[in-house]
Order: structure tokens, then C-alpha cells, then sequence
């Protein structure tokens, strides 16, 4: 049997997207999700195994690294995409909001690779960790200060990583910048949002998931992130 891979936060948008492709190719797939949607229900119909997580504290990080470890001795690959887009203005308490922000996107992914150490090195064929980071990590934002800091504190586990578990698992960031618009975004936020980037579309989850499949199949590329921000960084 096959190792599986582990994508965290997996119940929508880009998370989800990877997952049913990974499924689409014959992969096993454990997922974990934060908030119960359909859509897990449909992941687990297609053969998925689905745990719910909340890596917001200490002990639910815990919790998960044990279910995660029980389900299989090897792993094929981590995605942490598990993520939470606060901003300042909605939390009052400063500290609270960074220390969450931090635990989401840096401690968990941290921990979990940690724990997993030995069984990604122990996989038949060579293992790969895709961190989820963000835009803004090189830019910083205004409105998402805490967000961009963690994401920033991502980026950079991922050169720690690259370093520490060569060469049996390659450790790489993906970068979005606006890939997807939320439901209830207005048409004149999405015409003005649009003129962003050089290239002057969103290109759906599906950009993603592109990313995911040429690290995933690359033989020589660590250490290293894919920006997908159809060049906003030159505008």
C-alpha cells in the first residue's frame, strides 16, 4: 500500500482543490479540517481519511501529531495549508491574535514535521513537504499584520527544513497571492483587485494545484518557492 499524503486544511478552496486531484491520481489522502463542510464528507466518499483539527492551541496540535502517526507508518508528503486570514481589526486582543496566528501557520507546521520526520525519510520513493505560504510574507500588510508575520516565519522553516531533512524529503513554498475571490466579494472590489497583477486574472485553485504536482514530481528543486502572483510584484 502506498503512503499517504497529508494536506491540513482541506475542506475548501485550495486545500480542497489538491486533495481531490491527489485522490483523481490514485494517491491516499489524509485530510484534516477545522469546520465540517460537505465537502469532507465527498473527500472521504472518494476514499480520503479525515480527522478534524484545530492547531490553533497546544494540545490540539498534540492531539492531531497522534492521529496523524497512527493512521500510517510513512508518509509521501505533507501540505500545510491550514490557515486562518485574521486581521487586526477584528481582534481586540493583540496578543491573542498573534500568538494564534503564529501557532497556525508556523507551530503546527513545525511540530508536525518534526513528528514526521522519520516517516517521511522512511518512504519508499522520495517525500516532499509543501509549505503554503503567502504574497505578503515578502511585502508585509497593513490590515493582516499577524498573518503576514507567521506566514513570513513559514517561509523561512521552509529553508530550515530544506537544510535538515535532505536529501530524503525535498521542503518547498508555494506563494499565492490572489489565486481565488471569496463568495462574497463585490464587483467592483473584484475589478479593482484584478488590476493587481500584471497579468489581470484570477486563475482559480487550479494554479495550485499545478504548483503541488511540478514539486511534487521535480527530482532537484528544495528550499525553494513558487510565486504565484501573475507578477504583482512588479507592478
Amino acid at each position: 500500500m502506498n503512503s499517504p499524503v497529508l494536506i491540513t486544511g482541506a475542506s475548501q478552496r485550495l486545500g480542497l482543490a489538491m486533495a481531490e486531484s491527489l485522490l483523481a491520481k490514485g494517491h491516499r489522502v489524509v485530510v484534516t479540517y477545522r469546520t465540517h463542510r460537505s465537502s469532507i464528507a465527498m473527500l472521504k466518499d472518494k476514499g480520503a481519511t479525515v480527522l478534524q483539527a484545530d492547531f490553533s492551541t497546544e494540545a490540539a496540535i498534540d492531539r492531531a501529531i497522534d492521529e496523524i502517526k497512527a493512521i500510517s507508518k510513512t508518509y509521501r508528503g505533507i501540505i500545510h495549508n491550514a490557515s486562518d486570514w485574521a486581521q487586526e481589526k477584528d481582534n481586540g486582543d493583540k496578543q491573542d491574535l498573534m500568538e494564534r496566528m503564529m501557532m497556525i501557520h508556523a507551530v503546527a507546521p513545525y511540530r508536525i514535521n518534526i513528528a514526521l520526520e522519520e516517516a517521511l525519510c522512511g518512504c519508499e520513493e522520495q517525500a516532499d513537504i509543501i509549505h503554503m505560504t503567502d504574497y505578503v510574507q515578502d511585502t508585509g500588510s497593513e490590515k493582516h499584520m499577524a498573518y503576514a508575520a507567521s506566514k513570513a516565519a513559514l517561509h523561512n522553516l521552509t529553508l530550515s527544513f530544506a537544510k535538515k531533512l535532505a536529501p530524503k524529503v525535498k521542503v518547498n513554498s508555494i506563494a499565492p497571492a490572489l489565486l481565488m475571490f471569496n463568495e462574497d466579494d463585490d464587483e467592483a472590489y473584484k475589478q479593482k483587485a484584478v488590476k493587481k497583477s500584471l497579468l489581470e486574472i484570477v486563475p482559480g485553485a487550479q494554479e495550485a494545484v499545478k504548483a503541488m504536482n511540478y514539486l511534487f514530481d521535480s527530482d532537484y528543486v528544495t528550499g525553494q518557492t513558487l510565486h504565484l502572483n501573475g507578477g504583482r510584484h512588479l507592478k
